[in-house]
């Protein structure tokens, strides 16, 4: 039974994990930043960086003590190589090299992204390949077909900013602090979805892909104006953005039909805004209207984490995968490079 220690440190969040080939979590730490970075409203990245050198060590030491192993007990060691903040990415991946050479163990270099892809399978064994995936988080926003580990095939992206980034800079414009996506949605279930006009764009039209920046302002306007109140700019806020995605994804369920492996087995959706329970609930009545099992993680599992890096790389490990001690760290690494270019300035690949 294979057993990986996931390093996972692409943004605020330090975390050490291992994960067994059966499913179990035999231990893992994540040390917040929250804190550090709520004077400034979002993630600082060279605080963020110093944070993960001095908090990444000791919180491994703590990861392998409660697992009751050491580096000898492990069959791999699995680290985010990208896509994040760089100073963070590379001093996970430098760890993770570390401790391969040291322990003669071998290296995994993950994509963050397929971390989250791959999360849901860490969670419900039952779910296979290929299933489409919405991929929602501070700096994507992608529906993807899945078909298996490393094939990945991109249906639409952002044309311009993240959901994840647009519940942030609601929350900075309503005085929320941060993390942002949790008080909106603690906000919003105490407003009305429909007080505030606020657009949805690209709904109902032909081309695939996500777009935020327009509703990012209307929602500026509207606190602006003061004709509003926050709870109601917040739950329309919220209602909008969960209509963009609704539509955006059941385009994407009507053109993906079947694929090279065969018709997709379930809606997916993964990421940190995946936490939110109003687009969860939706998105699940979404896949039953369409005949399609819903698939989600646990909430625990949607925010960044190395329990799903861990996974990631038994799901590589079980392929025979590993990497060179000398990869490189990668700020930008998408899921799909062959993807055609979207629209557009600023995509998030």
């Amino acid at each position: 039974m294979e057993t990986v220690l996931g390093i996972e440190s692409s943004c605020d969040e330090t975390a050490a994990a291992v994960v067994r080939g059966d499913r179990v979590i035999l231990a893992e730490h994540i040390a917040s930043q929250d804190e550090v970075h709520l004077p400034y409203g979002g993630v600082v990245p060279e605080i963020a960086a110093r944070a993960h050198a001095e908090k990444l060590t000791p919180l491994i030491e703590a990861t392998l003590a409660d697992a009751g192993m050491t580096l000898a007990d492990v069959d791999a060691i699995a680290a985010t190589a990208g896509p994040g903040l760089i100073g963070g990415v590379m001093v996970g991946l430098v760890t993770a090299k570390a401790l391969a050479m040291a322990s003669d163990k071998p290296l995994i270099a993950i994509n963050h992204l397929e971390g989250h892809a791959l999360s849901p399978r860490l969670a419900e064994p039952a779910l296979e390949f290929p299933y489409l995936l919405l991929l929602v988080s501070g700096g994507h926003c992608q529906l993807l077909l899945v078909e298996g580990a490393g094939k990945y095939r991109r249906l639409a992206t952002t044309i311009d900013d993240a959901l994840g980034e647009a519940f942030d800079k609601t929350a900075k414009l309503l005085g929320l602090g941060y993390p942002g996506g949790p008080a909106v949605e603690k906000l919003a279930m105490q407003g009305d979805p429909k007080a505030v006009p606020l657009p949805r764009p690209l709904l109902n039209s032909a081309d695939p892909h996500f777009s935020f920046s327009g509703l990012k302002s209307a929602v500026m306007r509207a606190k602006q104006s003061g004709d509003y109140g926050d709870a109601d700019i917040a739950a329309s806020f919220q209602q909008a953005a969960i209509d963009c995605l609704i539509d955006r994804t059941k385009r994407a369920i009507a053109a993906s039909g079947s694929v090279a492996s065969g018709p997709v087995t379930a809606l997916v959706v993964a990421g940190g805004v995946a936490a939110n329970r109003a687009i969860r609930a939706a998105l699940e009545t979404l896949a039953h209207g369409n005949g399609l099992p819903f698939a989600a993680p646990p909430l625990a599992l949607c925010t960044d984490n190395a329990a799903m890096i861990a996974w990631a790389g038994i799901e590589r490990l079980r392929m025979g995968q590993s990497d060179l001690l000398d990869i490189a760290a990668r700020p930008r690494w998408p899921l799909d490079p062959d993807a055609a270019p979207a629209r557009g300035a600023g995509v998030k690949a």
